[in-house]
Formats: C-alpha cells, structure tokens, sequence
C-alpha cells in the first residue's frame, strides 16, 4: 500500500474510527509507559486499542508510515535493513502513537532532533467520529495550521491518532559514548561538532558521537585535549523532568540543593532532577489559547478525561 491514500480507503482505519464513535468519554492505550502523565485518566472512560502495523516504507524518500500502535522498538528493526531510523526515542514498550501524545524527546534530541519535527502526516479521529488527515506526506508540505504539531504532546487530549507518516534519518556510521571529567560542558559543546547528546551533572560530562568515523575520531582528539577522555555508558537519569533556557544550564551545579541530584542535556534546555521541581506557571494568554483550542477540538470534554496539558 502507497503512502498517498485517503484513510477512508483503509478499513482498518475504519473500523478504528467505528470504535471511536462521536460520543462518551474514551481514552486511547498504547504501551502504558506514561500512562500516569498529567494526572492519569478518567477510570470511567473506555479504553480503546489503537492499530499496529507498518504500512509502508519510502526509503529513498526517507518517509515511514505506521499505526499508532505499533512499538518504537519493532519501527525501527523494520528500517534497520534501509540504514535508517526515526527521532523517537525507544523505551521498552513504548509504541509510535504514545510517544507522540507524550512528546518527550530522547536524549539525543541534540543530534536527531525533536519527536515533533519528525511528524509529517497524521490521521486522527476527531470528537465527532471523523478521520481527519493532518499534515502530508512529503517534507515540504504543510500550509496554514498544523494540526500535527498539536497533537504532539496533547496526551491525547484532542483527537485520537490511527496512524502517521515519519520523516526518518540515516543510522550513524559511528555512535559512541564517551566520559570526561572537570571540564566546562560549553567548551564541549563548541568543540564537538558530531555530539547527538551531551549530558552533565555538574562534574562529569559525557558524550554521545555519532556521524562518519573520520569526523568522530577528529572531535574525540578535540575533546581529549579538555580532559582524560575515555569510553563510558551515559548515566542513569534522575525521574523528574524540568525544563530551562539551555543557557541556564550551566548554572545548574549552582542551583538550590532542594534539586538533588541532576543531569542536565546540554544544549537542549532539559534537567532531569532527584526531586520535583515547581514549574513556572503558564501565562494567562497561553491558558487562554489552548484552552480555545480544546474547545474547538473537542468540546464536550470526551477525550482521555482526566489529563491535563498546559494548565487547563
């Protein structure tokens, strides 16, 4: 089946729609693994499964499409043989559709970039029972709103995804982490030029390379003119996620010791701390706006009630 098709033409999406309906609450499971996130769903809501499955595979368009259902993990072993990935980040478990209404970016989000940016197209249910398609399937084709940057990160919380088109990226020739000790992770920063993820808790600095060999080993000769340089595993990160001007990261080994332990991404602009941070409350205007946008969405509340985004 071709990436170019209509969703009524898919009787799986179909039927997934049928599912869904156009009333009552309902809350879509994929793998469970933030299943908590925002302050869990209405226990009263019923619980839907979404389609597995990958549809299809452009390698030399560099596109994939896939049911929300699918695992992450069972993604990419399906383009490993085409020397390509995705930006999703794996957990065990985790599934496509999940980690986009979660959003989370992995840790190397510095050289793979953001979950978000790797949604072309989306086909969605909308609050009244509608296939919606959202976005397209090339890299250059979205004009007006885009309704898939919403649906990134909204929990679910305004429409219900059946499946989607991701842009993918080539596996690196090389990855490989490595450790340095006492050395100003700014320095690291400007010097490596082929760091996917440099993580830091405020001594030890640790490095993920990946990129063609000549121009990994040029950076690993570059960082261990900073300091004693050797192999390592990236450390285990505290559970809590707090997120801050990449500029302030730097500070962190300043930073109030209510945090506990941390690991900071440089140059992304994310902490993960020991213990809970108090996030800034959001502006009025943005409570104001998203709470339009659910309004718009879904109006009568009927998706995955319980969760809460943005404030609202």
């Amino acid at each position: 089946m071709g990436l170019i098709r209509s969703p009524e033409s898919d009787p799986i999406l179909v039927d997934f729609a049928s599912e869904i309906g156009s009333v009552g609450p309902v809350v879509v499971r994929g793998g469970g693994t933030h299943w908590d996130l925002g302050g869990g769903s209405d226990p009263a809501a019923r619980e839907v499964r979404p389609p597995e499955g990958i549809v299809g595979i452009r390698a030399e368009e560099m596109t994939v499409e896939a049911r929300a259902g699918t695992l992450v993990s069972e993604l990419h072993e399906a383009l490993r043989p085409f020397g390509q990935r995705t930006s999703l980040p794996e957990s065990p478990g985790s599934t496509v559709g999940g980690t986009l209404a979660v959003g989370w970016s992995g840790i190397a989000r510095l050289g793979r970039g953001q979950t978000r940016d790797s949604v072309l197209q989306v086909h969605y249910v909308s609050a009244e029972g509608r296939l919606i398609t959202a976005g397209g399937p090339t890299v250059k084709n979205v004009s007006g709103f885009d309704m898939c940057r919403l649906l990134v990160g909204s929990l679910g919380t305004l429409g219900c995804m059946a499946d989607m088109i991701l842009r993918t990226r080539p596996i690196p020739e090389v990855e490989v982490w490595h450790r340095v000790v006492d050395v100003d992770p700014a320095e690291v920063l400007r010097r490596c030029r082929t760091s996917a993820s440099i993580l830091w808790d405020g001594r030890s600095t640790w490095v993920l390379s990946a990129g063609y060999r000549a121009d990994v080993d040029s950076d690993l000769r570059a960082l261990s003119e900073l300091g004693s340089l050797r192999p390592d595993h990236p450390p285990d990160l505290p559970p809590i996620r707090w997120s801050r001007r990449p500029s302030d990261l730097f500070d962190m080994s300043r930073a109030d010791a209510a945090v506990g332990r941390f690991v900071a991404e440089i140059g992304v602009g994310v902490v993960h701390t020991e213990n809970p941070v108090e996030p800034s409350p959001p502006s009025p205007g943005t409570v104001a706006l998203q709470r339009r946008i659910k309004d718009a969405l879904d109006p009568t509340g009927r998706f995955n009630p319980g969760r809460r985004v943005g404030g609202i």
